[in-house]
């Protein structure tokens, strides 16, 4: 293999610098400014950790409300941008200019305006005096400014735009005019309250993200990071293109402690698109699936991005319920990820890497693996029971005695794993022929697993939320870094134990510095997104925007779904994932669920919120900005646009599950039980491993022009069976709106009807939609009207809603006063649609024999699989 460091076509590019230019900042001075850089970081990190604990309630002191926190959240992030984010590419690294610290201390100072004079704004709302104003002009600049250098110039663009038009909204063209805002009121609006830099999205970077951010810097600080690693190559390496099926799970679990496409491409890209490169992938290529699987990380529950954690608070619904309908997507997206890596190498006829594993029949194998499988079940069942029954026994003393037992395990798997060698880093450039065994890679690093599992149980099991999830998380994580080094020491003999105890002291401060840097963009990401999301609520932007899209998709969802996606990926080139999704779920999560209600087709907005976050971490890959591409190429020596281009087709399959999910909400498992969601996962999965095959052009075989395309027919299909359904059978049928009550009464309760009205929206605007009525319990149509909280009124031909009741289901629905009942839609019994899954697998049959037969006319050293 040639030498990555003498490859003459690897561009001249320092990978630290790349990570930390966009994620940390470049700028690392040194003496007493370097000193007060990383002081200020861990103080920042330390006191995220305070305001998330129960320490400021049981002491009664530094108890911050929620809009305290964010301003003193945002202070932080600002002074620490202008600290650690160069104004210029030739501005210097290595200390700090005074401009620089007078911006950012000018920046904090307005940043921590409305804690430090909370009161006096608290005796003035909506009446901003002049230096209230002042304040303002000057903190929406500072805040633009250190945008542009933390984030670069498009967020800041955008912004700015945003605010102009809410400023001079009089004079701006046609159906995009307004009245206009005053400087007092955009001022007002947009800092002094919590409608726009201070809103939302700050509000989660503060409560949840941040720690979720630390928790994964102290995790991969711990070395989490080079465990997985050594982990999914142990497990994988040795199979058909191993590296690469290992670089796809490696990311993937890397993804659970890095938030940053890029970071987790540089940090297992440069040990696995060497090994990729070893066994026969082209530098292109080895990149593009470092990139496909490494930007994937942000969607695989249980810690997605930050942009999961803003969809807890626009949509409305808790953060448990969020991994659950982004679980499935992503599952399917990683194993069709894998399984288009192994065409790749059926493509090549590549081989994996020597095993170093001793050789143990197939039997052994699956008897092993088996075993293991039913012990981790019994384990977690007698967890889970054993707990149960311990809370009502030992009531307020459940945590302690928890906390022991937790402890015990802990100790416990330390000492297993002292009875195997240490792992130690890989040097990227080394020449390794064997990988590591598995089994003593395995163990050596089982504790790192116990965090993960405590913040998964305080999330899914005691439905805590979020943010004290990740505190105790991250809690159990500082005593794992504190404590393993020496106890490690002592079970294997060694007499270091104060000086493990100081490297891991060091390790935990390296934690703090390196969650709280990491955390610097998104702080300033999700201030300045809110300066969009304030202008669209300051000036009714949405609703103009939503007439725009309407025309120029001319009413059509899918049309209004591509354009959708089209703007988040240019955004996208230069916006971060976070920002991104914030601002186009604010322009147009609203547009797309009111365009597709007047459509007939009810879209839930947890659907819209993923299929815009789907698209925002696509830009990331897409060509020609995609800066994870640049930062894979940078590693492997390829072309970073031909690995662009690469990554963006390897990733067709994630660009391909939004618009699915969209139509299909079985996907998200919306409204399924636990039986038909594992069905839905299998047929999904099979459906998705087709696709992969018909758009890279392998299956068992290369597949002839008409085989790609029926592989295509049969994964569409599997996915939306309901479609051809619907063509056969219309699932509904009109009933005459005056027949409304009879309509509800004659159908099963637990049904729903499809209705569309006609009437007025909040504009006084005329508005036809839909809407799905779900039928209540009871034995008449009167019963069942009276439960729904409506009454009908019909004269003229024309049946009007007469009265609906306060707090009913019907207002709940959007029935109002006055609205006429233009059509109903009562469900009919027909086939499920289920039922097209079969002539589907029998298309799939065909294809099957068709190339099975070509494959035994083939040589034997293409057959192997």
């Amino acid at each position: 293999m040639t030498d990555e460091k003498t490859n003459p076509h690897r561009p001249e590019v320092d990978l630290d610098d790349m990570v930390a230019s966009t994620d940390s900042g470049a700028r690392k001075p040194v003496g007493a400014p370097g000193k007060i850089l990383v002081g200020l970081a861990a103080a920042w990190s330390l006191f995220q950790l305070w305001i998330a604990s129960p320490l400021p309630y049981i002491v009664r002191f530094g108890v911050f409300n929620a809009t305290e926190a964010r301003s003193i959240h945002l202070a932080f992030a600002t002074l620490l941008a202008f600290m650690a984010y160069p104004a210029l590419k030739r501005s210097p690294r290595d200390r700090i200019p005074l401009q620089d610290w007078v911006l950012g201390l000018v920046g904090a100072f307005c940043a921590a305006y409305i804690y430090l004079f909370y009161a006096e704004l608290s005796n003035r709302p909506g009446s901003p005096i002049l230096q209230d104003v002042i304040v303002g002009v000057v903190g929406i600049l500072v805040l633009l400014e250190a945008t542009r250098r933390a984030l670069g110039p498009p967020l800041a663009i955008v912004a700015s735009v945003f605010i102009l038009y809410s400023l001079f909204g009089p004079y701006m063209p046609g159906i995009l005019a307004h009245r206009g805002v005053s400087l007092n009121g955009l001022i007002n609006h947009q800092w002094l309250t919590t409608q726009g830099v201070f809103g939302i999205a700050l509000g989660v970077s503060t409560s949840f993200v941040f720690l979720f951010v630390l928790f994964g810097a102290l995790l991969d600080k711990a070395g989490a990071g080079n465990y997985f690693i050594k982990v999914a190559f142990s497990l994988l390496g040795h199979y058909k293109g191993g590296p690469a099926k290992a670089a796809v799970v490696a990311s993937g679990m890397t993804g659970l402690i890095s938030g940053s496409s890029i970071a987790n491409t540089v940090t297992t890209g440069t040990f696995t698109i060497p090994m990729m490169k070893r066994v026969g992938f082209s530098a292109e290529k080895a990149g593009a699936v470092e990139v496909s699987s490494s930007v994937n990380g942000q969607i695989m529950p249980p810690v997605m991005g930050a942009a999961a954690f803003l969809m807890v608070e626009y949509v409305g619904i808790s953060y448990v319920e969020v991994i659950k309908h982004a679980f499935l997507p992503a599952v399917i997206s990683y194993i069709a990820l894998i399984y288009i890596v192994h065409l790749e190498a059926l493509k090549a006829d590549m081989k994996g890497l020597p095993s170093n594993n001793p050789v143990r029949p197939f039997l052994n194998k699956a008897i092993g693996f088996l075993t293991g499988l039913i012990l981790l079940m019994a384990l977690s069942f007698a967890v889970y029971y054993g707990l149960g029954w311990l809370k009502p026994v030992l009531g307020e003393a459940t945590p302690w005695v928890v906390g022991v037992m937790l402890a015990v395990v802990y100790v416990g798997l330390l000492k297993l794993g002292s009875y195997y060698p240490e792992l130690e880093l890989d040097d990227p450039t080394s020449q390794v022929v064997t990988l590591p065994q598995t089994r003593p890679t395995v163990m050596v690093g089982l504790h790192y697993i116990l965090p993960v599992v405590v913040l998964v149980w305080c999330l899914m099991v005691e439905r805590l939320s979020p943010g004290l999830s990740a505190f105790w998380a991250t809690v159990f994580m500082i005593f794992i870094m504190l404590t393993q080094r020496p106890i490690i020491a002592l079970f294997r003999g060694r007499s270091r134990i104060a000086a493990d105890l100081k490297e891991g002291v060091f390790d935990l401060w390296d934690g703090l510095v390196a969650g709280a840097r990491n955390m610097i963009g998104i702080g300033i990401a999700t201030a300045t997104a809110g300066i969009v999301v304030g202008a669209v609520s300051q000036t009714g932007v949405g609703l103009v925007l939503a007439d725009v899209v309407e025309v120029l998709a001319m009413g059509n969802l899918m049309l209004i779904l591509l354009l959708t996606a089209v703007l988040s990926l240019i955004l996208g080139m230069g916006l971060p994932t976070t920002a991104n999704y914030i601002v186009v779920s604010a322009l147009m999560a609203p547009v797309i669920v009111l365009l597709g209600q007047q459509n007939g087709l009810i879209v839930p907005l947890i659907a819209v919120h993923l299929f815009v976050f789907y698209f925002g971490i696509m830009a990331d890959v897409t060509p020609p900005v995609g800066l994870a591409s640049f930062a894979a190429a940078a590693v492997s020596g390829g072309d970073p646009l031909r690995t662009g281009f690469q990554a963006f087709y390897y990733s067709l399959r994630t660009a391909a599950l939004p618009f699915l999910f969209i139509f299909n909400t079985d996907l998200l498992l919306i409204d399924v039980n636990w039986l038909q969601g594992i069905v839905i996962f299998v047929i999904a999965t099979i459906a998705m491993l087709i696709f992969a095959a018909g758009t890279q052009g392998y299956f068992l075989v290369r597949n002839r022009w008409y085989e790609s395309i029926l592989l295509l027919l049969v994964a569409f299909t599997l996915f939306r069976p309901g479609f051809w359904m619907d063509r056969i059978h219309d699932p509904y049928e009109s009933v005459p709106p005056a027949d409304f009550a009879e309509a509800l009464a004659s159908v099963d309760d637990g049904s729903q009807l499809r209705v569309q009205i006609a009437g007025e929206d909040a504009f006084g605007d005329p508005i036809t939609t839909y809407v799905l009525v779900p039928v209540p319990r009871g034995d008449s149509a009167e019963e069942r009207m009276e439960r729904l909280g409506l009454e009908l009124l019909t004269e003229d031909d024309r049946t009007l809603v007469d009265f609906v009741e306060f707090g009913s289901t019907a207002e709940d629905l959007g029935f109002d006063f006055d609205q006429e009942v233009v059509e109903v839609l009562a469900p009919v019994d027909r086939w499920a649609k289920e039922w097209m899954w079969l002539p589907g697998f029998l298309v799939f049959g065909l294809v099957v024999l068709l190339q099975h037969r070509r494959r035994q006319q083939q040589p034997s050293t293409t057959q192997a699989a």
